[in-house]
């Protein structure tokens, strides 16, 4: 990942961690210059993982959790702050239990429906489909661009990966 972003892409930002994002995703964005901030704090953007919950617990436990703590950042930090922010969400893997699609489809809809009720408190929230053989280092390279200032030109989209 070190030969794709530059260091210190990410000084300065206050992240959340939800759900069960890997050590892969948070080292890397540490690695280039961000805190990962406690659910309490002012953050500057929020990544949610939902692929062990939804193996764990279903497909309406997973969706559930998962906006619990997108709402929780965005209302106690990202709308109030008035600068905007970030959500990233980050599916199951495809083929990782019965109904998988059905969880990665309704994260790019909620991607989809909150990048523009959000517009106007200038939060962008994306999601990510990690495939079968998606690596840790892939996952963490997108996460961190779209944590980026270049990643605040995608708002409502889905990246699929391989």
């Amino acid at each position: 990942m070190t030969t794709l972003l530059r260091e210190g892409l990410l000084d300065g930002r206050s992240i959340a961690l939800g759900g069960s994002v890997t050590a892969a995703v948070a080292d890397a964005v540490t690695g280039l210059g961000a805190t990962i901030a406690a659910s309490d704090a002012s953050v500057d953007a929020l990544v949610h993982d939902c692929g062990e919950a939804f193996v764990r617990d279903g497909l309406t436990a997973a969706l559930a959790e998962t906006w619990s703590s997108v709402a929780a950042a965005a209302n106690a930090s990202l709308i109030p702050s008035q600068h905007g922010g970030k959500v990233v969400l980050i599916a199951p893997r495809a083929g990782a239990a019965e109904h998988a699609d059905a969880a990665r489809d309704a994260l790019e809809n909620l991607a989809r429906t909150l990048s523009v009720e959000w517009a106007r408190h200038g939060i962008t929230t994306t999601a990510i489909a990690p495939g079968s053989q998606t690596s840790a280092d892939e996952l963490a390279t997108l996460v961190c661009y779209l944590l980026s200032e270049a990643g605040d030109y995608f708002s409502g989209c889905r990246f699929d990966l391989r």
